[in-house]
């Protein structure tokens, strides 16, 4: 397995932002803001619930100054912007060029049907990366987001992109119909098409998704991530995720969610109380960090955290254990993550 190739600026500032709160005595705080400046989306992806979920507000679209303050509350040094899909928004090169400009590291999250004509709007940076959609090679790609065509399109926003300077990964979801070989094969493909790496993730199992039967349960996940991430079958892959939450995949570690530090603003608010569930929106983020609300929620107190294993709340709990465990920072240190705290939707 190659190592993610990402600005070394990152990793520092990550680690010096964790100690700082850390020194200030505060237990949780927000690594990621994952901000959602629509739900409006040009696919129907069948592992998606947003666009179900949110329907009554499909038109809205959130402003520039408004996604700014949420990003601004939250006081996180990355970004993470998902949706629906952020290139329909008419003003969403201002949010990242603003955001650029105030060197916050900013993804964004994309199915790159319309990737191309964004790129002359939003200059490359090292605090700006494309995130694209891949769930597989051509066919189960396309089967997964339900239109022909849109691998072919994703691989040529990709390949455009990098030639201009763009940073650029993927983002994949993993599902009870995911083929391992097919995914073994666009992880490679994507290697070598030159991405900093593949990020992934099991799917959560949103209720407002149109076919449920796709998501894993938290043995299966394991199971299959065993076989995705077998050591011996993942040479010439480059992976974006810490190794210590590829491990925690596998099965061979467990943490408790610690989804609070991924706050997520959409254009009802900030969901409560976290990227898979909102149980309510709120206006101020610091209803987030509220002592008694994580006694409600996490593995073995809310039955819909049961099979819940994606990265949006467990990898960044693999960075705050391995803050006080000197190997298991020794070890996202080598590697180069030490930055990333679950910065992509699934």
């Amino acid at each position: 397995m190659k190592p993610a190739k990402r600005p070394l600026e990152l990793s520092l500032r990550l680690a010096w932002y964790i100690l700082g709160n850390r020194l200030r005595g505060r237990k949780r705080f927000p690594l990621v803001t994952m901000l959602e400046p629509l739900e409006m989306c040009n696919l129907s992806c069948i592992g998606c619930g947003r666009i179900h979920e949110y329907k009554p507000v499909l038109d809205r679209m959130m402003p520039v100054e408004v996604a700014l303050d949420a990003v601004a509350q939250s006081g996180a040094p990355i970004v993470s912007i998902a949706g629906g899909e952020p290139t329909i928004h008419p003003r969403i090169d201002e949010i990242i060029n603003r955001l650029v400009a105030q060197k916050r590291f900013v993804y964004c999250c994309t199915n790159a049907l319309l990737l191309e004509r964004m790129l002359p709007k939003i200059p490359p940076s090292k605090y700006f990366c494309w995130v694209v959609h891949l769930d597989g090679m051509e066919r189960k790609h396309d089967e997964s987001v339900d239109r022909p065509g849109v691998f072919r399109r994703a691989v040529q926003g990709i390949t455009t992109a990098l030639e201009q300077g763009y940073r650029v990964c993927t983002n994949t979801t993993v599902f009870r119909n995911s083929d391992v070989d097919d995914l073994h094969q666009m992880f490679r493909y994507a290697s070598d098409l030159g991405v900093e790496g593949s990020m992934i993730s099991p799917g959560y199992d949103f209720a407002d998704a149109p076919d449920r039967d796709l998501f894993l349960t938290r043995s299966e996940s394991r199971s299959i991530f065993r076989q995705l991430l077998d050591p011996a079958r993942i040479e010439g892959m480059r992976f974006y995720n810490n190794p210590l939450y590829l491990n925690f995949l596998r099965g061979d570690k467990e943490y408790q969610c610690t989804a609070w530090s991924n706050p997520t603003y959409t254009v009802l608010g900030w969901r409560k109380p976290c990227y898979p569930l909102a149980d309510e929106h709120v206006a101020e983020v610091g209803a987030l960090y509220e002592e008694s609300l994580w006694d409600n929620y996490g593995v073995g107190k809310d039955p819909r955290c049961a099979n819940c294993m994606m990265h949006c709340g467990f990898e960044s709990a693999t960075i705050f254990q391995a803050v006080s465990a000197p190997k298991d920072w020794v070890t996202l240190i080598k590697s180069g993550a030490a930055h990333k705290g679950g910065i992509t939707a699934a």
